[in-house]
């Protein structure tokens, strides 16, 4: 990894799970000249439809789309993700290779239990690469950690939305990459089946997350943290 390291670091517990939830979000950043980066936590081998071997193309494929500079997996074991010492450490070592100033975690709960711990170890790895008597290899803390909050009717009202109505074909690109997993689905991962086909869901949901910010497109993400606003004139979305 180049010592500059990553602007923005995505980590999805399987292959897709960045694109559903924040895959609008990392080709904004791309677009912005960010250099961005996706870190799967397994090979999403435990999946009904398709293999692990079909899914890594298809990430392969999905990571040009939103235009990552570095796609990696860590290789733990698909419906078994623990928030373990050994984990700790593999999670600690790639965090400390690609240096992430941001990280994007998936929401801390859910019916998936490797999404929910997932984040959980993730966040611990965040921290404990910061440790300089931790493991080995240089300390590295990422500054922010957020949550993609998509497809999350208990997270509440996000503490921000992006907008990428500009980048929502893209990423609806991306997501289509994984036919294996989507064309003919009706729902994924903690999207909610409403009957409708899942592409047309995952549209309707960011339409919602678009209309909170008066644009047509959105992700939503939350942060533990209070957020710092420098120049109130300079706020958006109209109150009226």
């Amino acid at each position: 990894m180049a010592e500059t390291g990553l602007d923005v670091l995505a980590i999805g517990s399987h292959p897709d799970d960045v694109e559903l939830t924040c895959g609008g979000t990392l080709i904004k950043c791309a677009d912005q000249g960010h250099r961005t980066g996706i870190l799967d936590l397994t090979a999403g081998e435990l999946g009904t439809r398709g293999s692990a071997e079909i899914r890594a193309a298809e990430a392969a494929r999905a990571a040009e789309v939103l235009g990552v500079v570095e796609r990696r997996n860590a290789g733990l074991p698909d419906g078994h993700v623990l928030n373990s010492p050994d984990n700790r450490e593999l999670l600690v070592s790639i965090i400390r290779d690609l240096k992430p100033r941001i990280v994007v975690l998936p929401y801390p709960r859910g019916r998936h239990p490797d999404h929910r711990i997932g984040s959980e170890l993730a966040r611990d790895a965040c921290f404990l690469a910061g440790l300089a008597k931790f493991g080995t290899g240089t300390p590295h803390r990422p500054t922010k950690l957020i949550y993609a909050a998509s497809f999350r009717e208990d997270a509440g009202k996000p503490t921000f939305v992006v907008d990428i109505e500009v980048q929502f074909e893209r990423k609806m690109q991306a997501i289509r990459c994984f036919a294996s997993q989507f064309d003919d689905a009706v729902k994924a991962g903690e999207a909610f089946p409403t009957g409708q086909p899942l592409y047309e869901l995952i549209e309707t949901q960011n339409r919602h997350y678009g209309s909170l910010i008066r644009r047509a497109y959105g992700e939503p993400f939350l942060t533990d943290e209070t957020m710092e606003v420098d120049d109130v004139v300079g706020l958006k979305v109209s109150t009226f």
